[in-house]
């Protein structure tokens, strides 16, 4: 079992990265890799003095971050408050209301997304008005400022409920007598949160925030692609095109392929050096770590 799993390893993860030595070549399909010219770091330079660069670096920065801060916590929050619900049958509906979302294709989100923020009969618009919050529909995926709220809330709603599995199996492991003996102590429910259940996951999130910070480039590919594209247009493109759907751009439409690939491993070089950080800072902490 061990031998086939290295081989999909090797196969499907490592050869394919020798793919990025197109990054360093003035690529032509029809050369090939053998016979395309070396450029060095010609396109790592064109790249960085695109007059792109320092808006898609903010709008990746941005997202990205609103997500580690918003979207992070968000699981772990649901997760305490179920693990409070004493409710066997209304724990298992919340339970299941929310993983339903995760297992909805984008495509489908997006759409949703759309009818609900409609300018014409769409639900938020119209509980808006019906309440006096505002006098007239707002078109909300064409107003730029409101892209970075509606794209991080979307992806809360979506992903909040799977991704509290985690930190639900890791609370069903504490121990329950450090639950009594801080009952008996005079701890109510809500210091017993904070002395027993948070610092007894802690390891679980500290991994889970590592990992989040190694990511923090990776500010999103599909959910972004499909709000823009799809349900939009190229008003809120300033606020919306981040690395991964600028490499989408420049690799798969304009068919420049050393360009994109370029952009793309300047991303995976900053992310791995943010990883080794995040995870270095960790252990001089005493805390959990990847290494």
């Amino acid at each position: 079992m061990i031998l086939p799993s290295i081989a999909f390893i090797i196969v499907f993860s490592y050869i394919p990265m020798w793919g990025v030595l197109i990054s360093f070549q003035e690529y032509n399909l029809f050369k090939g890799f053998g016979d395309s010219p070396w450029v060095g770091f010609y396109h790592f330079r064109m790249f960085f003095e695109s007059p792109e660069f320092w808006n898609i670096m903010r709008n990746t920065l941005a997202i990205s971050l609103l997500k580690l801060f918003i979207a992070f916590p968000a699981p772990i929050i649901l997760a305490l408050m179920l693990n409070e619900v004493r409710n066997a049958l209304f724990k298992r509906v919340v339970q299941t209301i929310t993983y339903i979302p995760h297992f909805i294709s984008w495509v489908v989100v997006s759409g949703l997304v759309f009818s609900m923020l409609a300018v014409d009969n769409g639900p938020v618009n119209d509980v808006l008005i019906q309440f006096s919050l505002i006098k007239e529909p707002i078109n909300w995926l064409s107003t730029p400022e409101y892209f970075w709220g509606i794209l991080v809330s979307v992806g809360v709603w979506k992903e909040i409920g799977f991704g509290s599995i985690v930190y639900l199996a890791a609370i069903a492991g504490i121990d329950p007598a450090l639950y009594e003996a801080a009952a008996m102590d005079g701890a109510n429910r809500f210091k017993q949160i904070f002395l027993i259940t948070i610092p007894s996951i802690s390891p679980v999130i500290i991994i889970f925030l590592i990992l989040g910070v190694g990511n923090i480039l990776n500010a999103g590919f599909e959910d972004i692609l499909l709000m823009t594209k799809n349900l939009s247009n190229g008003i809120v493109m300033p606020y919306a095109e981040v690395i991964d759907t600028y490499v989408y751009q420049m690799g798969i439409h304009n068919q420049r392929y050393s360009y994109a690939t370029a952009a793309g491993l300047f991303k995976s070089v900053l992310s791995v050096i943010m990883l080794f950080i995040a995870n270095g800072i960790a252990r001089r902490l005493g805390k959990a770590s990847l290494w």
